[in-house]
Parts: structure tokens; sequence; C-alpha cells
């Protein structure tokens, strides 16, 4: 976490900023190690204040070794008294995180201190994993990849989506995720054509398509996996769109490299699966980055202008959608080196065919 201030107070006399107020709570986290869902984290150029209540005081002295611990009831005029005691009389805020009401309240009770809005700063410090970030999210990814396993034997026809959410979020909590990284989607049938299908009520049917895509929120960070099967002997509609969505995942892993733009590595997927007439039906973005959050920058588009550099990690996850009938997505997790690449998540990508 000290290394993490370090490289923050550089941001900060780059962009001239004197205090920072970092309330998105993965950036807080990913600053200050605290995990509790209320507090302001402010940031000068020579310490660190955790303002909380009463709840997370004893945890967040715990969590937050390079911050003082202050516990407040009104957590605007202790900020405020801090302020006046380092005599600062700016303060940036992460424009993007603060809600309108939130930046009145502020406005009028830091009297005259001036509000400055920033952008990005933090996250363009979490844009980089180091190797204890991504010990975590090596395991984060074997939680997934392991739910992947376990799931086969549990599907079959006749259980609904819910079921099939519900038991890959059971098993990943027993083997220490917290929780899923992201509400999980399960479509089957003509509802996997749905990009974001979140499971439902719908029971599985055989002949169905069944698009499952999760992760597992791990100490912290994210896991993000997509896998696509077929219950039941495949249709040779189905084997031919599968097919063409693990061509062009396959082809990306072998050539997207440092130095690209998001979108020269979401063309070299999207390219393939135009060239095959599908090009209308890949909608969404190839990837994007995973870390604290499962979707941060950079992001792999067609409108991706962020250069590719080591430590990124990325999503990777062409699809192909067919309304009324069904679709594909692939979808793994990989570490941007100066060497190459490495590949997270370890799942099987041969269709498999359930039952």
């Amino acid at each position: 976490m000290e290394q993490r201030l370090t490289r923050l107070r550089a941001k900060m006399t780059e962009q001239g900023l004197e205090a920072m107020l970092i309330l998105k709570m993965e950036n807080r986290f990913y600053i200050s190690g605290f995990t509790g869902s209320t507090g302001y984290l402010l940031v000068t150029h020579d310490e660190a204040i955790m303002i909380t209540d009463f709840r997370y005081t004893e945890q967040a002295t715990v969590q937050c070794p390079h911050c003082r611990v202050v516990e407040a009831s009104d957590f605007a005029a202790s900020l405020l008294a801090e302020l006046r005691a380092k005599q600062l009389t700016k303060l940036a805020f992460e424009k993007d995180h603060v809600n309108y009401s939130l930046y009145e309240s502020l406005g009028e009770k830091l009297d005259s201190i001036t509000l400055v809005p920033s952008s990005n700063v933090v996250e363009e410090i979490r844009l980089f994993k180091d190797e204890s970030e991504l010990v975590i999210m090596r395991q984060a990814a074997k939680i997934a990849d392991d739910a992947f396993s376990h799931i086969l034997s549990f599907l079959r026809p006749g259980i609904s989506e819910i079921d099939v959410a519900l038991e890959l979020e059971f098993f990943m909590r027993k083997q220490g995720a917290k929780c899923s990284s992201f509400d999980i989607i399960v479509a089957s049938g003509a509802r996997s054509s749905l990009p974001h299908g979140v499971a439902s009520e719908k029971i599985l049917e055989a002949g169905d398509f069944v698009k499952m895509d999760f992760g597992a929120y791990y100490q912290g960070y994210c896991s993000d996996l997509t896998r696509t099967v077929v219950l039941g002997e495949p249709t040779d509609k189905q084997r031919e769109i599968y097919d063409i969505v693990l061509k062009s995942q396959l082809h990306t892993l072998a050539n997207i490299k440092v130095g690209m733009t998001g979108r020269e590595a979401d063309a070299l997927a999207r390219d393939i699966i135009s060239a095959h007439g599908y090009g209308d039906n890949f909608g969404h973005s190839l990837g994007h980055g995973l870390g604290t959050a499962v979707h941060e920058m950079p992001s792999l588009s067609v409108r991706g202008d962020m250069v590719l550099k080591p430590g990124m990690v990325v999503t990777i996850e062409p699809g192909i959608y067919l309304p009324n009938f069904g679709g594909v997505r692939i979808e793994d997790d990989i570490v941007l080196q100066e060497t190459g690449i490495e590949i997270l998540t370890s799942s099987t990508k041969e269709l498999l065919t359930i039952g």
C-alpha cells in the first residue's frame, strides 16, 4: 500500500493536486486496503487519513496501517477540520464517482475549500498489476475454472438457469470467494442470444446452447470466465457459430501484444467474425480491463485508443448472437507481458456436449 500511495502522490504532483478525496470503493480499497462500505479517504502529500464511523473504526485500524484513522459521525465536518488543520484550500474529488447531490453537499459544508474535479487518477495506477496482485488474480481465475468443471456434472435438462447460477455461486464461495464478481449470466436456448442474459427461471432443454459468464471475487480481485456448451448433440448451425467464435478467440490470443491499441486488438477477433458474415452479430467490445473491478481500463473496442502495456490484465471475449436462435461467447483472462501473454483461465474450449 505504501508504494501505491507513493505512486498516487506522484500523480497528484503531476496534476498540481494538493489533496485528494477518494470515495469509489475499488479505489479506496486499492490505496488503503479498507474493505468497509463507508469511508472518506483523504490523501495529502504527507499523510493518508481514513475517515469512517464507529462500525468500521477497528476494522480500518487493522486494514489501513499506512493511514491515520479518524472516527466521525459527520464525515464532511471531519474532512473540513483535517483540511483546515493542514491549511489546505483545494480538494480534488473523483468526478466520475460523485453524484450531483453529494457534490452540492460537499460544496456547502466544506466552506472555503475549492473542489477540483479529477478523473481516473487512481484508475491509471490500477491499470498495472504487480506480482502480489497477480498471485490473487490467478487464484480467482482458478476458482472460476474449478466452478466450470464442477457445473458440467450439474447441467441437465429440467433444471432452471437460476439453479445453475446458484450452484456456481455456492461452489465459488466454498472455494474461498467472497461472492461472484457480478450477477452471474446463464442464458440457454434462444435466450443465449442475449449478451447479458442474467439467469432466469427458464428451464434448460435438450438441444439448448447454455452460455455461462461468471467469475470469483477473491481477496478484492475479480475473475471473469465465459464458456458455452450444448445439451445434447449440436446442430450444424450451432457448431458453425461456435467454431467461428473459437477461431476468432484463439487468433486473438495468439496475436495480441504489447504496443497495440485496444482498437487493434479488437480487430483481431472482429475481422474474422465479419469475414464469416456475422459482423453485425458481434455488437460488444472484445474485452475490458480486469482487477479490483470487473470492468476497468483499458477497453478493447472499436473506440479503444489506449496502448496496451505490460502488467495490464484484460478479458478476451468475442461472441456471435443470433436472435431467436442462440449465441456463443468464449472468454479468458490474460496478463499482457513484454514477451507475450499469460492466460489466467484454463477451462477447456472444446465444444462440450452435455448428456
